[in-house]
């Protein structure tokens, strides 16, 4: 195969892009923070059954980070991502500075109208304002053909999804299915954080969503008990909770009673330590 490229300026990604399209190349995108591991792969694998060519995005948004969170200590790895990208036949590397991305000031943002209220949203105040920020301006650089997220982040791709409706992105979105450890513990790159106590404690948040899961698909529907027995077992094996819930697909506002024949999402947040670990699962009734 062709050699990997790695570019740093639009202008430079635009002009490649350009003359793939012009010898009918179908692009697929996959944006990224890069320390790069298998359940970024498995969205690789995804990108490369879709399209001829694969674009990466190697950038650590600055603007989806709260004034409290972990912006400086995020793990930052270009050459091993790099390698990882090589080893998965990535055709073209994107790795913007910031400076590339925003410029010297900015005056224009965008506001998202009741789908960031719960969730991750509801928990990082202008979490998704900066990242349908940055990935709109993805897709606005690259124009792909197709773009590949994790449902780990479903709430993430729920919104991007409607931006590329409502924005009129010219491009499919796929979803790869949630990465995961043996033991079950959703892949992140902020597992890298955990203490081995925390990392043995981890796969309890999926263990809890199993059994709620479980209890639902075999008739429960009045949840509010379901769930309150899990958070509590989950604060008692030590993690500090964030919110264990059923949200619908749709608008993602949280269902205190499930109906048969619609789809769900239960997801769930805990810290481990510092560590925050986000899950979630589609149930269908």
């Amino acid at each position: 195969s062709v050699s990997m490229k790695v570019i740093e300026d639009i202008a430079g990604i635009r002009q490649e892009i350009k003359e793939l399209k012009l010898q009918g190349k179908r692009i697929s995108f996959v944006p990224t923070m890069g320390a790069l591991h298998a359940g970024h792969r498995s969205l690789f694998h995804m990108a490369h059954e879709d399209a001829d060519i694969v674009v990466v995005s190697i950038y650590v948004n600055p603007e989806q980070f709260g004034p409290n969170e972990d912006f400086a200590e995020y793990p930052r790895q270009l050459e091993a991502d790099l390698d990882v990208c090589k080893k998965e036949n990535i055709d073209i590397v994107f790795t913007p500075t910031d400076q590339i991305i925003y410029g010297d000031e900015k005056f224009l943002h965008i506001e998202i109208d009741t789908l960031a209220d719960h969730m991750d949203g509801g928990s990082r105040p202008g979490y998704f304002n900066g990242i349908l920020l940055v990935v709109n301006k993805l897709f606005n650089i690259i124009q792909p053909h197709s773009a590949v997220f994790g449902q780990k982040d479903i709430q993430q791709f729920i919104l991007i999804d409607k931006m590329v409706q409502e924005f009129n992105h010219d491009l499919d979105m796929l979803m790869a299915p949630v990465a995961r450890a043996e033991d079950g513990l959703a892949l992140s790159s902020r597992n890298a954080y955990l203490t081995d106590e925390e990392r043995a404690i981890a796969p309890s948040l999926q263990a809890s969503m199993q059994h709620i899961r479980q209890k639902v698909l075999t008739g429960a529907r009045e949840v509010r008990e379901l769930l309150e027995t899990q958070k509590d077992e989950l604060i008692k094996k030590g993690f500090k909770f964030d919110y264990l819930s059923f949200y619908s697909t749709i608008d993602l506002s949280p269902i205190s009673m499930l109906k048969d024949g619609e789809q769900y999402i239960l997801a769930g947040a805990v810290y481990a330590g510092k560590t925050r670990l986000i899950d979630n699962l589609l149930i269908q009734l």
